[in-house]
Parts: structure tokens; sequence; C-alpha cells
């Protein structure tokens, strides 16, 4: 569909970089043009068009005044044109089009680079029914994590978002740290309140494997933990991280028993977990979330990474809790506590 509407038009620009993987201030540039444009007065833009004064607004750019003056007159955006013609769009298939919605996503209320409502429009766009909107937790400062009183604040958020997105919707959510003794970096009660908690390790990453062991399966065994995030931590790109060691057999036999679903990551620089603890994961029978970790709305579409790959690893959709809708993830339709298939047994040849 060609797109002609000038704010739409940046947005999509700044989508499509951020798919590809754009520097960040090139992306920022675009959806600031969007947003000055919006917050434009009525016939203010067509003025400007008019007497040539578009780019003295602040913060409007060669790039995005061709965008604007393009997609203002009917066109679509030369800019936007080349994006879609460059983008690497993989071939649909089968666990990609039973995807209902992502585990994990961030928005600027901790280290996110957009609103929440623009993260759920991008997720809506891409054919999402509902996203879990899962901000970081409080210890994590570097990430602007959010303290109690600042989640109950994004809780009514949410909630009056929903009312005006619906049918598509926001599930609240959390990605909670698991500290250094197994714990959770968030009030009992809160967590207790969320439709989608995301444990992660985020630090003591080299945690010997006796200790990182315990720490997790004590994580995993909380009944409020629905997802377990890029397991090993590892970045595969930069200067790299190597990955967090533990018994794979002890975490992934926890996250089988009290229905905890491993997070298959599918972030560029985290493709976790690596292969061949995705095929212990997968051979033990667990539930997986195949999850963006998005930052950015047009991050959301790398999603596609990890269909391929838990496809490859013989995993179907049953298997996976974002192909259910939004109540039985949220646990919002009766059910106890979402459990893998009762035909998935253990197989020790790697696969299920």
């Amino acid at each position: 569909m060609t797109v002609t509407d000038p704010v739409r038009a940046l947005r999509q620009v700044a989508f499509q970089l951020e798919r590809a993987g754009a520097p960040t201030y090139r992306v920022r540039a675009f959806r600031r043009a969007a947003e000055i444009i919006q917050e434009l007065p009525d016939r203010e833009l067509e003025q400007r068009l008019s007497d040539g004064t578009l780019r003295e607004l602040a913060g409007i750019g060669p790039s995005t005044a061709e965008v604007i003056m393009q997609a203002h007159a009917g066109r679509e955006p030369a800019y936007l044109t080349r994006l879609l013609a460059e983008a690497e769009v993989a071939e649909p298939n089968g666990m990609r089009g039973a995807l209902r919605g992502d585990c994990h996503a961030h928005s600027d209320w901790s280290d996110g680079g957009s609103p929440p409502r623009e993260m759920a429009e991008a997720a809506r766009d891409i054919g999402h029914e509902w996203m879990a909107l899962t901000d970081h937790s409080p210890r994590l400062t570097v990430a602007n994590g959010l303290t109690a009183g600042r989640l109950e604040e994004q809780l009514e958020l949410v909630a009056h978002l929903n009312t005006e997105l619906t049918p598509f919707r926001i599930l609240t959510g959390i990605e909670v740290d698991i500290l250094e003794d197994g714990t959770l970096d968030q009030r009992e009660d809160l967590l207790a309140e969320l439709d989608m908690v995301v444990a992660s390790v985020h630090s003591k990453l080299r945690m010997p494997a006796e200790e990182m062991t315990p720490r997790i399966v004590a994580a995993v065994s909380s009944p409020h933990v629905d997802v377990l995030g890029h397991c090993t931590g590892r970045m595969i790109r930069g200067r790299g991280r190597p990955e967090s060691v533990f018994d794979p057999e002890a975490v992934f036999g926890a996250c089988r028993e009290h229905g905890v679903a491993v997070e298959i990551n599918c972030r560029p620089e985290r493709q976790d977990p690596p292969d061949p603890l995705l095929a212990l994961a997968a051979s033990a029978g667990c539930l997986f979330a195949i999850d963006s970790d998005a930052h950015a709305p047009g991050q959301l579409d790398w999603i596609g990474s990890g269909c391929l790959r838990a496809e490859a690893m013989g995993v179907g959709p049953d298997r996976v809790i974002n192909t259910r809708s939004a109540d039985q993830v949220s646990l919002r339709d009766g059910t106890e506590r979402l459990r893998p298939p009762s035909n998935c047994e253990d197989d020790s040849t790697g696969r299920p």
C-alpha cells in the first residue's frame, strides 16, 4: 500500500530504518519530524509548503522535508521506496503466521525509544493481536528501570490505551531482574497483577554454574514468572559477551515443571539461546516464547528470525505461547498455567 500521509510516511521510514539496524540518530530524526508535523495547527503545514518555509521548523532537515513534501503531494516518498526495496523480507512460514503477539517489548518508560502507544500501533500494523509491554525493573538503573510507583502509573496508562486501541490489546508486564539469590526485582503484589512477567539475568553474568543454576531455578519456580528471558545473556556482535553457564537439564527441567516458557530472543546481537541449548530445551519438552525484545517499533519485525529457528528445531506452534490469545497468555480465561502439550515427551536425541 502506497504511503502518502506525511506523518505516517515519516514513521514508516523510521520503522524500516529500525528494522535494518540503522543508527539511532537517523531514526530519531524521522520520528521527531513526525511529531513536529503532527503537532502543527490546522493548515499550517499546507501554508509552509506553499510559501517554502517548511525547513524553518526546528527538527526538519533536507531528508525529512523531502519525505513530507512528496507524501503531501500524494506520492510515496522516494526515501521510503528505496528502503522498502532494500529490505530483506523473510519468506513467511507457518510459525510466523501462527504468532498472535509478542511477549517482550520495551518503551521509552525504560530504555526503549518510543512511547507505549507507538509500540502498540506498530505491533498491530505487523499483524499482532497483542503485545506485552515489559519495561525493565528498578535495579537496572542504566535502563531507567521502573520503580513500583512508576510501574503503577504505567498500569493506569495501559488501561487507558487499551480502551482506545481495542480490539488490539497491550498486556501489562515487566522484564524483571533475577537477583543474585534468585529472587525477583519487584514487589510480589505488583508481579501478581501483571499479565506477563519475563525474568532475566542482567548482573553477575559470569557467576559459576553451581551458583547460576540454583539462581535461575529459583526464579522460574516463582508463580509469577511466565518467561525465562535470554537465558545465557550472550552477545554475538560488537565486542561480544560469552554465554553464562548453568546446568541446562536443571534449568529447562524447572521451566517445564513450572510451565515457564524459554524465550527465543530474536535480537540480532543475542539470538539466545544458542542452537545447542535451544535443542536441549526442545528435547526437554519446554514451552517457548518467540520474542523480539524490541526497543523501537521497527525492531518488532525481528521476530521472524526466531520463527525460523524454532521450526528448524522441530518446535510446533502448540509449544509457543505467543500463538495463543491474549486471554490465554494472561491466564484470564481460567487457565491456571500454560503447560506443554501432553504428547510432548523427553527425547534423548536432542530433538522434540
